[in-house]
Formats: C-alpha cells, sequence, structure tokens
C-alpha cells in the first residue's frame, strides 16, 4: 500500500475514533474505552506514513507539513496512551480530528526533498523539538478544557463532553505534569540546540532562538509561580496560551515564510 492510502485509513480511523468519543459523552454512563480500538491503529499507521516517505527520499523529512503531521502524530499518541488512565479521553474529540488533518494535509501536500545530511546531534534536536510542541500542544489543550470546565462550573451547566472530565482540582494537576514534561523537553531542545546547532542567532534562526527563549521562560514564570504561589485557573491558562503562540510563531511561523512564501528550505 501506498503512503496516501495509509494516511486515507488512518485518517479515517481517527475520524470514526472522534465520533464515538462525541457519542459517548452524551451518554449517561459513558464507557469510552471502545475507541481504542480505532485509535491505536490510525497512530500506528500515521507513523508508518512517515516511515515509508522517509524511505522514499532516502532520509528525514522536516518541511512545513511534515513537522506539523508529526506533532499531530504526537498530540494524538500521547491522548492515545495518556487518556484512559488520566480520564481525559475528552481530548481526543479535538486531537483525533487535528491529527487527521496534518496527516491528510503532509500526504497531500508534503514530501519532496529531504532535509540536508543531519548528523544524530541533530536528529536528536530536532526529535527534542517535535517532543516538546506535541507535549506543550496538549498542554494548551488541557488549558482550555479546564477554563471551559471552570466557566461550566460557576455557571452550573455541567453537561455534554465536560462531563467526562476529571474533577477541577485533577485537570489543575494533570496541566502542571503535563507543562512540566513540556517545559523540560523544551529545555533540552534550547540546550541541543546551543551544544550541535551553528550560528543560533544567525539572521535566518535567530528570530526563532528568541521566541523559543522567550517561551520558555513564560513557561518557566509559570510553573515557579505554581510552586511558589500557588497560580491556577485564568492566569495558568492565560500564560499557557502565550507561551504556546510564541512557539508556534517560533517554529511553523518561521517554516511558513521560509518554505511556503519565500521557497526557501
Amino acid at each position: 500500500m501506498t503512503a496516501l492510502a495509509f494516511a486515507l485509513i488512518a485518517s479515517i480511523l481517527y475520524l470514526l475514533a472522534s465520533h464515538q468519543l462525541a457519542g459517548h459523552a452524551q451518554q449517561p454512563h459513558p464507557t469510552p474505552r471502545r475507541w481504542l480500538l480505532l485509535a491505536v491503529p490510525a497512530v500506528l499507521l500515521h507513523a508508518g506514513v512517515h516511515v515509508l516517505a522517509w524511505r522514499l527520499l532516502g532520509g528525514a523529512d522536516l518541511h512545513f507539513f511534515a513537522a506539523l503531521s508529526l506533532v499531530g502524530l504526537g498530540m494524538a499518541a500521547l491522548t492515545t496512551g495518556l487518556g484512559p488512565a488520566q480520564r481525559i479521553e475528552a481530548l481526543g474529540i479535538i486531537v483525533f480530528p487535528l491529527a487527521a488533518a496534518t496527516l491528510l494535509a503532509y500526504a497531500g501536500l508534503g514530501g519532496g526533498m529531504p532535509q540536508r545530511e543531519l548528523g544524530w546531534p541533530l536528529q536528536l534536536h530536532a526529535l527534542l523539538a517535535l517532543l516538546a510542541y506535541a507535549t506543550l500542544a496538549v498542554a494548551t489543550l488541557l488549558a482550555l478544557m479546564l477554563w471551559f470546565q471552570d466557566r461550566a462550573l460557576r455557571q452550573r451547566h455541567l453537561g455534554g463532553w465536560l462531563r467526562v472530565l476529571p474533577p477541577l482540582t485533577q485537570m489543575e494537576t494533570l496541566l502542571f505534569r503535563c507543562l512540566g514534561v513540556g517545559f523540560a523537553l523544551l529545555s533540552l531542545t534550547l540546550l541541543t540546540g546551543v551544544l550541535f546547532v551553528e550560528n543560533l542567532f544567525a539572521q535566518d534562526l535567530g528570530h526563532k532562538t528568541v521566541l523559543s527563549i522567550l517561551s520558555w521562560g513564560v513557561l518557566g514564570l509559570l510553573l515557579f509561580g505554581r510552586w511558589r504561589w500557588g497560580w491556577r485557573g485564568p492566569r495558568a491558562v492565560k500564560l499557557t496560551l502565550l507561551a504556546m503562540g510564541l512557539l508556534l510563531l517560533a517554529f511553523f511561523g518561521s517554516k511558513f515564510v521560509y518554505e511556503l512564501v519565500l521557497g526557501r528550505s
């Protein structure tokens, strides 16, 4: 089978898993575990698309749509792996369609020449970066769900998919655990960048580096504020969104301009 066929099948499975989760959320006593039978093969097929593409190209493809799809894969894998244990299956209602969209975009519009030959240090740097983006993207969704959950509780309108979420305090704990892991991965990304990337503050990388450091600083401030002053609620949500916005500008904003607008690798 071709990579495009894998992508189509995986996308259909993603959408079916999301639909099943949405349907279960409307039931009085939701038991959404069967969605795993759809999500697990979808994640495996999603990964298979990249493996086939990289073999065909003879090297790693980390261009705009490929990187976007890899982050979508990471989000889907985290949701599938952690969702049942942490009672955050509702994430899949949003994550799985996003993963399907990024995968289809890569299969239909992405691909091309592989990146220049990357040694293991730069491959490690790229892997850490993608893991950090995926983890912090999941944290951003958790922050938004926490905000909606808090607002619904205040208005006493807790219904629909919000009913399948863990209690508010548990959601906050999950959010900050996810932020802590994302902060650690982003720290390692910046460290490997300093160690292995030449001219990190060169003209074509300077703005990306500065924005990434700013995002790292915002996350560090939020985690310190949580530890020292017990920051939570809207402040935590706003700072999480700010940090993720800076990361999106740093990585995907830069890739979009360089690759799709200017036509540069």
